[in-house]
């Protein structure tokens, strides 16, 4: 449990991006931690009830909503924009499938309240559970991403790249241009480039495996769109290398991209 020493009147936000997430949505809202401030559901565009039922679920919950699906990224760069503007202090993302299990929320933010690092992420791959819990496919592959992604990014170590469930501080998101973020699949490896490139601390904080049954949103040809990100995220540090040895007056969060920009998503709030 985080304590009051540690919080310090520190503003804490959630977002939750969803789409066609009737299932578990209210489940999701409800059971958050009573430290958490702000709560915002980023409705990608859901064609059920994902929207009404957070509403519902709990008074805490702002429900903003696009007006065509973009993808997980751009929800949650979505809802890092809402949050800034609250003044969240430091900002988790919880998904709303249930695949997050909010007893793990105060460890996984502790680490950036303290200011030991500025973006906590988790890691399934080290919980005892996690070879009977975590598809096996699902399991190789996230440590494969996770090699790559480290690698490409430049980092020493990185466990369980994929995993959406994390905490960043508010002078990151400040600093990170938010709208050059890959918008899909892919964007969790491509926030941890952009961290990198900017240098800010990155570090994995071990959380459970949560399976229930829900039906994944992966398809075999997301595996190469998220290659496809990792290469860039090595393009775009290579390139960065290469200008500081240049000119070492370059700035550390001066966008040197290797491919065009997404563009921004529109959001309507609710």
């Amino acid at each position: 449990m985080l304590t009051s020493r540690v919080l310090h009147g520190q503003r804490i936000a959630v977002v939750v991006p969803a789409f066609n997430e009737a299932r578990f949505i209210g489940e999701t809202v409800r059971e958050l931690p009573a430290f958490v401030d702000d709560v915002v559901v980023v409705d990608d565009a859901s064609r059920d009830a994902t929207g009404d039922l957070a509403r519902a679920a709990s008074d805490r919950v702002v429900v903003v909503r696009h007006a065509a699906n973009a993808g997980v990224g751009a929800a949650i760069v979505t809802g890092y924009r809402w949050a800034r503007e609250r003044g969240a202090d430091v900002v988790a993302v919880m998904a709303g499938d249930g695949q997050m299990h909010p007893d793990d929320l105060a460890g996984l933010l502790e680490p950036v309240l303290r200011g030991d690092l500025d973006y906590a992420k988790g890691d399934r791959t080290r919980h005892p559970d996690v070879r009977r819990l975590m598809p096996p496919v699902r399991y190789v592959g996230g440590l494969a991403l996770s090699w790559l992604t480290q690698r490409a990014a430049g980092l020493d170590s990185l466990r369980d790249s994929q995993c959406g469930y994390t905490a960043i501080s508010r002078r990151a998101i400040d600093v990170i241009d938010l709208g050059s973020l890959w918008p899909s699949y892919g964007y969790p490896n491509d926030l941890i480039g952009a961290l990198v490139r900017a240098g800010f601390r990155v570090g994995d904080v071990a959380v459970r495996p949560v399976y229930r049954g829900e039906a994944s949103g992966l398809r075999p040809w997301h595996a190469l769109t998220i290659g496809w990100v990792v290469a860039r995220v090595a393009c775009r540090r290579l390139r960065r290398g290469a200008a500081v040895a240049a000119s070492p007056s370059v700035a550390p969060d001066r966008p040197l991209a290797c491919a065009e920009r997404p563009e921004a998503a529109t959001a309507t709030p609710l």
